[in-house]
């Protein structure tokens, strides 16, 4: 009877004494449970960019400088878009060129038919007769004839020579035309021979070590009387 008193009073104190810790317990908990949340909210919002993992760029043998270079030759840009290097730039730039060489074109021919018609009528002294085969350049040209002759009295030589200057520029504008469209197949192929046959990545890397100039046999050769000339070794990993 005693024991089983002593064990129920025991048990009752163990019990009292759990429950005396409980709010000191639920307290800490409680505590560590905000500081985690305060740890979190703080990860959150402090900016950590990304790492990005470097790319590695190697040779295509698939890819065809020679196909990069007719493509070019038959649709300006067409190599370009081939090549996938930064196309959605350079084709615009190409066909931008090419447009105000085309403009230049068209206005210079026009200025040059002008000028040259004017001087041609103006050197018959005045306005031709309806059977002179100039009568119908005047008629095209009527009002310019009357601006640049009649109002400003410019000459028959100073007519002469804005045709002259009208009809280089024209020329000169094909050139253009021409140029542009050979340089950017010449671009075309280079980029295309790179993609083909050379990588620049991360994967390249050098070696630098101390040498002697001579060779294996001067090391090892029974006449130590040989000189020996020290070096630097570059050692290139592609």
């Amino acid at each position: 009877m005693f024991r089983r008193l002593l064990t129920t009073v025991l048990f009752l104190s163990f019990a009292f004494f759990a429950m005396g810790q409980t709010p000191d317990t639920v307290a800490a908990k409680a505590k560590a449970d905000t500081v985690v949340k305060k740890a979190d909210a703080i990860k959150r919002t402090t900016f950590a960019p990304k790492i990005k993992k470097e790319q590695e760029y190697h040779p295509d043998s698939t890819h065809s400088p020679q196909l990069a270079v007719k493509r070019s030759l038959f649709i300006p840009g067409w190599g370009q878009y081939y090549n996938k290097q930064l196309w959605y730039i350079k084709v615009p730039g190409i066909y931008l060129g090419l447009g105000l060489l085309g403009n230049a074109i068209i206005v210079n021919q026009k200025q040059y038919k002008l000028f040259t018609a004017l001087a041609k009528i103006s050197r018959t002294g005045g306005i031709p007769d309806k059977s002179n085969p100039l009568y119908s350049s005047y008629l095209k040209y009527k009002d310019e004839y009357n601006l640049y002759v009649v109002q400003y009295n410019i000459s028959n030589t100073d007519l002469e020579t804005a045709a002259n200057g009208y009809q280089r520029n024209f020329q000169i504008s094909i050139l253009g035309v021409i140029a542009v469209w050979g340089v950017q197949a010449v671009e075309a192929y280079i980029t295309a021979k790179f993609i083909n046959a050379y990588t620049v990545d991360n994967n390249l890397s050098f070696k630098v070590s101390p040498t002697i100039i001579g060779g294996e046999q001067s090391m090892y050769a029974s006449n130590f009387n040989s000189a020996f000339i020290p070096g630097i070794k570059f050692t290139f990993t592609l």
